[in-house]
């Protein structure tokens, strides 16, 4: 009889808690954690698709609430959006596209919109960078719209931000504008004391704020308004969060060079470090600025102080 009771209780299946979901919770935030530190690598993409997988795998593997697979579901959501981000931050455009789509099914089967805020936030990141406004533009519209942001200025205050960035492709600086004083009114009235995902706290500030503001004026070609929000970022931006620092400093170069001040512009390219300047996204943004500065002033002192640089870093980085 005991061995029979045995028997019966083996093939009972598992059942899945929340202890279960605390463990993917304490992963998600190990992933965000190196993405802040190191961002864009594939070994980030590849990890957080593998703890996705982990996540869908304790559907099949026991017994479980409704709500607690609603959080399984959006776990695995959580690890495909970071997934997609790392690939879209190392600029593999092809891979995030596919991320998306899975990231964007799992997140509607959890009913989670704060994780849906995140993807298609995210989606709208993909398709700036691919130079697609349009797309841009309704992709983000989609997270915009999410009951999210009603309830959350935070998460309305991005929505808004990333618009911004958006429109500054078109060269539309009215709209840049407009969308960057609605953010900063929801960033206002945003609580700081409310409970929001790790992702969103982590890195979403006023900072972050002026950053995209910075990429909005870059890219409508408003070089003095790039300049101060660059200054304003810098003066913000949470110390670990080295990539993102280059980036501002790179944008700034920019936004001086755009200027004609060539000897600040070279002199706040070089202040990148080396070994975050090895970042794709920041190695492609340097290539652009000796490209610009060459065309600008091919010959200068400058120019060759720049050249001069970017070919030692590039030995010692390579």
């Amino acid at each position: 009889m005991a061995v029979l009771t045995s028997t019966a209780a083996a093939a009972r299946p598992r059942r899945i808690g929340i202890s279960d979901v605390q463990r993917l919770q304490a992963r998600f935030a190990e992933v965000v954690a190196s993405d802040h530190r190191h961002g864009g690598r594939l070994s980030i993409e590849t990890r957080a698709g593998q703890l996705a997988d982990e996540a869908l795998a304790l559907q099949e593997l026991g017994t479980a609430t409704q709500r607690i697979r609603a959080q399984l579901y959006a776990s695995a959501a959580s690890f495909m959006s970071s997934a997609m981000w790392a690939a879209i931050d190392g600029r593999r455009f092809e891979a995030a596209l596919q991320h998306h789509q899975k990231a964007a099914s799992l997140a509607a089967m959890s009913g989670d919109s704060g994780i849906q805020f995140r993807i298609w936030s995210h989606a709208g990141s993909l398709y700036r960078h691919l130079g697609r406004p349009g797309d841009a533009l309704a992709a983000n519209d989609v997270a915009r719209n999410l009951p999210i942001t009603r309830r959350d200025p935070l998460f309305a205050s991005l929505g808004h931000a990333r618009h911004a960035a958006i429109h500054g492709l078109t060269g539309d600086t009215n709209a840049v504008r407009r969308s960057l004083g609605h953010a900063q009114d929801a960033l206002d009235r945003a609580d700081p004391g409310a409970s929001r995902p790790l992702w969103l706290t982590a890195f979403y500030d006023q900072s972050e704020l002026e950053s995209l503001a910075l990429a909005a004026y870059l890219s409508a070609g408003g070089w003095e308004e790039a300049e101060a929000h660059a200054h304003r970022s810098m003066a913000l931006r949470r110390g670990a969060m080295q990539r993102s620092h280059a980036i501002t400093t790179v944008r700034l170069a920019h936004a001086q060079l755009g200027q004609g001040a060539l000897e600040p512009a070279v002199a706040t390219a070089m202040s990148v470090p080396a070994e975050v300047s090895a970042h794709p996204r920041v190695t492609r943004m340097l290539t652009a600025f000796g490209t610009k500065l060459t065309d600008l002033a091919a010959g200068s002192h400058p120019a060759r102080t720049w050249a001069q640089h970017a070919h030692d870093t590039r030995r010692t980085t390579a």
